[in-house]
């Protein structure tokens, strides 16, 4: 069989596909490049350029590559982006996977992995959060993905689709320094770009109802990340060779809270920064505590984290001094 990934020039794209191409997956990359870098794809692993919005598009791609399987993980993903540009939001991560969905369900494709997010629980009031916990998302972001995980169980219910919606958590770390998170919109890299410019790396809020008064956050490696999307993909396989239809829909994340400021700790000891961090406001929408429990994955898929923060933290430092 063969698997569309979309999204697959990206950070946790290209992680997926190194994942699944290692384990003897035939997959195919579908990316519009508007954040993904090419260069990130495997030699021999065909890239086709285009948006998920395109219906023509995507119509040509499942048939021409005879696509059976679908890990959907293009589109947009900035919180702050998603306030201020709610519309393009809506239409990027919902609509696109809409017409995904329709072009698979038309295709014949049985199984349809879709990348959700920690962010549909908003800000729960528990110290670990289960895939049974009520989802209130806080954004716009985070309501989209909320309405593609409604959207995916329908369409696979309606159309003999099996399906796996992902509820991951914080991503950081590399396989390789050449397939680092090269953008600046997460803790780690965020920490990099002020230690490379010499100034104090910025804590927002630590008035919080934590320990330290610092946001709590589970950090998942994006190596383990792409660990399990093979496992998911797989699992969804043996569904549809079993005549199966079923849906998982399970978190991702290594059931250990770390705090900002001891984030922070750790990023100074591998790199060596000595400039103190300084607390800025609140931003809108930060809940205190999010962290995940990973029961249910361990016991569907067998899955567990390996990697550990520091691992994180020190394959994620060579990835951007290679990128400097």
């Amino acid at each position: 069989m063969t698997w569309l990934i979309t999204g697959g020039a990206g950070y946790i794209g290209s992680h997926v596909v190194k994942a699944m191409t290692e384990a003897g997956e035939d997959v195919v990359v579908l990316d519009d490049l508007s954040t993904g870098n090419p260069a990130r794809v495997p030699q021999g692993i065909v890239l086709e350029r285009g948006t998920v919005l395109d219906r023509a598009f995507v119509d040509r791609v499942l048939r021409e590559h005879s696509i059976d399987g679908i890990v959907h993980l293009a589109g947009k993903k900035q919180v702050a982006e998603s306030v201020e540009r709610p519309l393009y939001y809506y239409r990027e991560n919902v609509q696109g996977l809409e017409t995904l969905l329709e072009a698979a369900a038309e295709a014949g494709v049985t199984r349809f992995l879709f990348s959700s997010s920690a962010s549909v629980y908003g800000m729960p009031d528990v110290d670990l959060v289960t895939e049974d916990t009520p989802c209130a998302p806080l954004s716009p972001y985070g309501e989209t993905k909320l309405a593609g995980e409604w959207l995916v169980r329908a369409a696979g219910k309606a159309h003999a689709i099996s399906t796996s919606c992902l509820r991951y958590f914080n991503v950081a770390g590399a396989a390789t320094p050449e397939l680092a998170d090269t953008g600046v919109f997460n803790l780690v890299p965020m920490v990099f770009e002020r230690i490379d410019a010499g100034a104090a790396p910025r804590i927002f809020g630590d008035d919080y109802a934590t320990p330290d008064g610092t946001c709590i956050r589970d950090y998942i490696h994006v190596e383990d990340l792409a660990d399990a999307h093979l496992a998911a993909a797989r699992k969804l396989a043996e569904f549809s060779a079993a005549g199966e239809v079923r849906d998982l829909t399970l978190n991702i994340g290594r059931g250990e809270g770390v705090s900002v400021r001891e984030m922070i700790g750790l990023i100074d000891e591998v790199t060596g920064n000595t400039v103190e961090a300084t607390v800025t406001p609140r931003r809108p929408g930060d809940p205190a505590q999010v962290v995940a429990c990973a029961d249910l994955i361990h016991t569907e898929l067998g899955w567990k984290a390996r990697h550990e923060v520091r691992d994180m933290i020190s394959s994620a430092w060579e990835g951007w001094n290679r990128k400097g």
